[in-house]
């Protein structure tokens, strides 16, 4: 059974159809022109490299032979005249440029061998009168005398040898002439047929452009505005209006998409306002939440301030009074009576202690004079000596080396390291010197900066639990403090973008680690030590 081939009008074409048929005879048109432009493009380079590579050599060979002809005629004439063998310098100089200039020539006229044939006449008829006339001039002017070599020269056949072989030069070059305005005339020609392709080429490209753009009109454009005007009454509220597309079939089977989509809007409206009607009470909400948030914020202001003075000033009152009743009645009180106030004094310094650790906690962050280059060996040679180390200590006490210059606030840094050193210092071993090293070591993205020492340690179960605040590990008779120390320091370390551990794995003494981002400017400290204002540590 034979299938029939349906062939579709082109009035049902698609637009994509119709667009890749219009391509497609561009396309062919284009590349019988291309193939046809590059043809001609390959003949005009060769006649160019004919033009310029090779007449253009064989031009100047030619006339430069002559020359060299002319160089050795004089020369022979000149000695012949003198007799002085320096006379014979042209000579030799044209001999030599003769030979050079056929080495040049002949491998140029390889595809040419009708002006091969006349450069080998012109060197054999150069060579005919260098054998018949000049040497025998030059032996005898040399043998005999300048007037016998002159007589020689002088001879009919001696002059006309040399003038045959400046004929033959000369036919040689009107030669390479002809080929060279052969060449170039080739060369226009193909030029002009060029210009004539590719004007062909732009009136293909034209004529096409002109049908895609009136195919565009007809096809998108006007069914895409009536399409657009469509969409636009829908958009302003009329839901209900049916949109109905017209132009290629891509086209009317957006309208229909579209008109789907107005009516699934049109159904779905209902569920978005509902939606909007939400997230606006979201919107409210956040800004209750927002205004909330200022409103503690101000009120942990305002509980900083009452901490700093008007809590504090009743406690430096009770601690004050309580001395003066520890100085006044001391020895005339029993026992029981001066340990009630010693603990009501100590009582009053804890609680003093403890406000301020707590307004430093709270203030890490929001009192900031920006980041800066901070040295930390500077920062380093402060805590030793606001911590009178050598002192208490000895110069061994605490050693470091080499610490880094990383970006962060001087003063939340030496409060850091104020607080690790301090810690190693309290919970120090009294069996031996005390030994605390501060190293640093730069990893792919951070600098970890290690606080070890020789003290009594700290057990691997509260690794964790040590950086929390009011958290401690042993009784306030034993070690004094208010439990903040480590939590300032974990606070400040994450203000500075990084983090604190414990080497839990250490058994003589303890290790704890903090890692500050790497910043442009970071690496071994060579700051001077910069005095800074006295701070106070908190253990």
């Amino acid at each position: 059974m034979i299938k029939r081939v349906q062939f579709t009008h082109p009035r049902t074409w698609s637009l994509r159809a119709r667009v890749t048929a219009l391509a497609g005879a561009t396309a062919a048109l284009l590349a019988v022109l291309a193939v046809s432009a590059a043809l001609l493009a390959t003949a005009n380079l060769d006649q160019l490299d004919v033009v310029l590579n090779k007449t253009g050599v064989l031009r100047l060979s030619g006339e430069q032979l002559g020359m060299a002809l002319v160089d050795q005629e004089t020369g022979v004439r000149g000695y012949a005249l003198s007799g002085d063998s320096a006379d014979l310098g042209p000579y030799r100089t044209g001999r030599e440029a003769e030979e050079r200039l056929y080495e040049t020539m002949i491998p140029l006229l390889a595809d040419e061998p009708g002006i091969r044939a006349q450069l080998e006449r012109a060197r054999a008829a150069a060579t005919t009168w260098r054998t018949t006339v000049a040497e025998p001039a030059i032996t005898a002017t040399g043998d005999q005398g300048p007037e016998v070599g002159q007589q020689l020269l002088n001879e009919v056949g001696g002059r006309e040898r040399f003038d045959q072989a400046r004929a033959q030069v000369a036919t040689l070059q009107q030669e390479i002439v002809t080929l060279r305005n052969i060449a170039v005339a080739n060369v226009q020609s193909g030029s002009e047929n060029l210009v004539v392709l590719l004007i062909a080429a732009g009136l293909v490209v034209l004529v096409m452009g002109a049908s895609l753009v009136v195919l565009i009109n007809r096809m998108v454009s006007r069914p895409v505005t009536d399409l657009a005007e469509q969409v636009r009454h829908v958009a302003d509220g009329a839901y209900d209006t049916e949109i109905v597309a017209t132009g290629s079939p891509e086209l009317e089977r957006l309208g229909r998409d579209v008109d789907a989509m107005r009516r699934q809007i049109a159904a779905d409206l209902s569920e978005v306002r509902q939606a909007r009607q939400a997230v606006e009470a979201i919107n409210q909400q956040l800004q209750l939440q927002a205004s909330e948030l200022t409103r503690s914020n101000r009120d942990l202001e305002q509980f900083a301030y009452v901490a700093s003075h008007d809590l504090q000033e009743p406690l430096r009152k009770v601690a004050s009074f309580c001395q003066l009743l520890q100085r006044r009645y001391a020895g005339q009180l029993d026992e029981r009576a001066d340990q009630y106030i010693l603990f009501a004094v100590d009582g009053a310094q804890r609680m003093q202690r403890l406000i301020n650790d707590l307004l430093a906690f709270s203030r890490i962050g929001r009192n900031t004079s920006g980041f800066q280059q901070v040295s930390l060996d500077a920062v380093m040679r402060d805590v030793a000596e606001q911590l009178n180390i050598e002192e208490k200590y000895g110069a061994d006490a605490v050693t470091w080396h080499d610490l880094p210059t990383v970006a962060g606030e001087q003063a939340l840094l030496e409060t850091l390291l104020a607080n690790l050193v301090g810690n190693s210092l309290k919970f120090r071993r009294t069996d031996v010197p005390v030994r605390i090293q501060v190293d640093a070591v730069r990893t792919d993205d951070a600098w970890d900066i290690t606080v070890s020492d020789n003290g009594i340690g700290i057990e691997a179960e509260f690794a964790e639990k040590i950086f929390i605040i009011f958290q401690r590990l042993h009784a306030k008779d034993a070690y004094p403090g208010t439990g903040m120390g480590l939590a300032i320091a974990k606070k400040i370390v994450e203000y500075h973008d990084g983090r604190i551990w414990v080497d839990s794995a250490r058994t003589d003494g303890a290790a704890i680690t903090f890692a500050l981002p790497i910043s442009e400017n970071s690496g071994a400290a060579t700051l001077p030590a910069v005095p800074t204002q006295h701070r106070e540590l908190t253990a």
